[in-house]
């Protein structure tokens, strides 16, 4: 099932689809940005490891595990990695609501469905009639 995100005067289609590219992306990103957090902050970050724990932090918006960042460089990152995370969290929390709606909304949508059916049964039938009233009005 499909759902539509406005974003400004355009409809985004959205589906759980991608809830495993997002987070993979997500996983990704805070493996290079521990690396960048590494090579960046070498006060505050002083390993891997701790760039690892430090971008994990801020991704699942724990916020600053120890010291915040002392350059540009680190601050940019560190926003980005908040903001970032901030969208993989509403993404995820989106998708397992969708999936509780979408169950209790199936029997109802199937009912709709055959309603559907119904009256389009019901309007080819009515087409039928309409047209072999009016072959009847013209062989008079």
């Amino acid at each position: 099932m499909m759902k539509h995100v406005v974003v400004g005067p355009r409809r985004l289609p959205i589906s759980s689809a991608w809830l495993v590219p997002v987070l993979l992306v997500a996983v990704l990103l805070v493996v290079v940005s521990a690396a960048a957090a590494t090579a960046i902050e070498t006060r505050t970050v002083d390993s891997f490891g701790r760039g690892l724990w430090w971008a994990t932090s801020l991704i699942t918006t724990v916020g600053f595990i120890g010291e915040p960042p002392e350059t540009t460089a680190g601050a940019l990152l560190s926003a980005l990695l908040m903001i970032l995370g901030f969208l993989t969290l509403a993404m995820v929390s989106a998708s397992l609501a969708a999936l509780f709606v979408r169950e209790e909304e199936m029997p109802l949508l199937e009912e709709e469905s055959s309603r559907d059916q119904e009256i389009l049964d019901l309007l080819g039938r009515l087409e039928q009639r309409l047209d072999a009233i009016e072959t009847r009005l013209r062989s008079e």
